[in-house]
């Protein structure tokens, strides 16, 4: 049985006792020294069934997920871009037995509308003994954005991020000695499970911004499109050093990746495909092939069917299902499971062409359009909505919204208001514009591809407060 999560950076703490583990902006642990910090909050968490925690890209944070998956209690991972009435339902479904957050972000916690204790590492460290984690064990309870706005809860579990690291090992390049960068809040899975992997590695985690990291040697950068384009953009370099950039979320424009490229001329330029549901599915080496819509090879031991234009997955890296009232549920049938992205695959490689809820990905967050119109449809006067992405040369692309107006809608300024009040950051429009109609095709659907050359001739046009 290949070994968890924890028992591989037990492994290495011991290997690499004096080594560098953790680098944040403020301060420097070795292996010794961040594992011991990972049992004692073990001890700490003994008897919980779930934890909840807000991390940030501080070492604290990655010493009590590391701590509870050690110990088999299972981390419901909280984000800073829930609103409050989307904590209360996730703690609400979830249940956890502490909520952790390092101190300087209480009050963030707070703002979320949580009233309750907020634990610390070091207030939950003991010198006890902790239980112990077993394959089937619950490791993760995350949230991803629903149609509605609702918050939906995926769990994982022990398993399927040990063979998910299994895959990692096989197809990426890091071992002891590297410096990875892992420059995201890790809050965000993707940069959460770039740390986590560099522990399992023996590797040192980096988690100030990439540029620094960068400048003190980093060997790898765990990336997502605005990440790439800030490095782009800071003027320094080339960092001959950085051999492999892991990239996830919407692929950044080909030009972008060829000038990612000349600032890191040693990398490989690795994209991969997949979903909180699904975990990995494919990846692609290099500047990738000229179709935009390849999303590259098939993990080792990753079968796709395409069924009805829908790519369905299976494989031994999948979630269990979604928390509900009911218990875990929506899994995968047959051991097979959709996250309703459409495509085509021939052979071991795999083509994507959109999701089917028309779901986009900003800054390597997911954001639901079908909220945002929702939102924009709840005030009066306002008769209909419609949000699609636009491309956006920092973070992939981004919500830009249509809507259709009568004497009584609001002002604008109203209207952007009260979207910043309902939605989640990542959801809030770049472009807001007013039209008579909705471009519609010839069966009364929305025409898509209509309104996305609307937005192209009206770049700035009602621009959002964040754009």
């Amino acid at each position: 049985m290949t070994e968890l999560l924890a028992e591989r950076i037990a492994r290495h703490a011991a290997e690499y006792a004096e080594s560098s583990a953790v680098v944040s902006a403020r301060e420097h642990v070795d292996y010794r020294e961040f594992w011991s910090r990972v049992t004692r909050t073990a001890a700490g968490l003994d008897g919980m069934n779930r934890v909840a925690v807000l991390p940030t890209s501080d070492v604290e944070s990655l010493v009590v997920v590391a701590a509870a998956m050690h110990a088999g209690v299972s981390v419901v991972l909280l984000h800073r871009h829930l609103l409050p009435n989307q904590l209360s339902r996730v703690l609400e479904l979830a249940k956890p037995g502490a909520v952790v957050a390092a101190p300087p972000h209480h009050r963030r916690v707070r703002k979320l509308g949580f009233d309750g204790d907020i634990r610390t590492v070091a207030g939950l460290a003991s010198a006890g003994e902790s239980g112990t984690a077993r394959p089937e064990t619950e490791l993760l309870v995350g949230v991803t954005s629903g149609t509605t706005g609702e918050p939906k809860l995926f769990v994982r579990n022990q398993q399927s991020w040990s063979t998910t690291l299994d895959r990692s090992d096989a197809t990426f390049d890091i071992g002891g000695g590297d410096r990875v960068s892992v420059p995201g809040v890790l809050d965000h899975t993707h940069f959460l499970y770039g740390a986590l992997h560099a522990l399992t590695r023996g590797a040192t985690v980096d988690l100030r911004s990439a540029v620094e990291a960068l400048n003190d040697g980093a060997t790898h950068l765990y990336s997502v499109p605005t990440v790439a384009w800030d490095v782009v953009r800071s003027g320094t370099g080339p960092f001959e050093r950085v051999r492999e950039v892991l990239s996830s979320a919407a692929r950044w424009p080909r030009t972008g990746r060829q000038a990612l490229q000349e600032v890191l001329p040693n990398a490989a330029l690795v994209h991969f495909y997949g979903a909180s549901e699904l975990s990995f599915v494919s990846f692609d080496r290099g500047l990738g092939a000229e179709d935009e819509k390849s999303a590259g090879k098939l993990f080792d031991g990753v079968e796709v069917d395409i069924r009805d234009g829908l790519v369905f997955v299976r494989s031994d890296m999948l979630f269990d299902g979604y928390l509900t009232e009911r218990g875990v549920v929506d899994g995968p049938a047959d051991g097979w499971m959709s996250v309703g992205d459409r495509g085509a695959v021939a052979g071991d490689q795999l083509r994507l062409f959109g999701r089917d809820s028309e779901m986009l990905i900003r800054a390597g967050l997911n954001v639901e359009p079908a909220a945002i119109e929702a939102a924009l449809t709840a005030l009066p006067g306002i008769a209909e909505a419609a949000c699609i992405g636009i491309p956006d040369a920092r973070m992939g692309e981004a919500p830009a919204a249509a809507i259709v107006v009568d004497a009584n809608a609001p002002d604008l300024d109203a209207i952007w208001r009260h979207l910043r009040a309902t939605l989640p950051t990542p959801s809030i429009p770049v472009q807001l514009l007013t039209m008579d109609s909705l471009p519609r095709t010839p069966r009364g659907k929305l025409d898509r591809q209509a309104l996305a050359v609307v937005f192209g001739g009206h770049r700035g046009a009602a621009a959002g407060p964040n754009s």
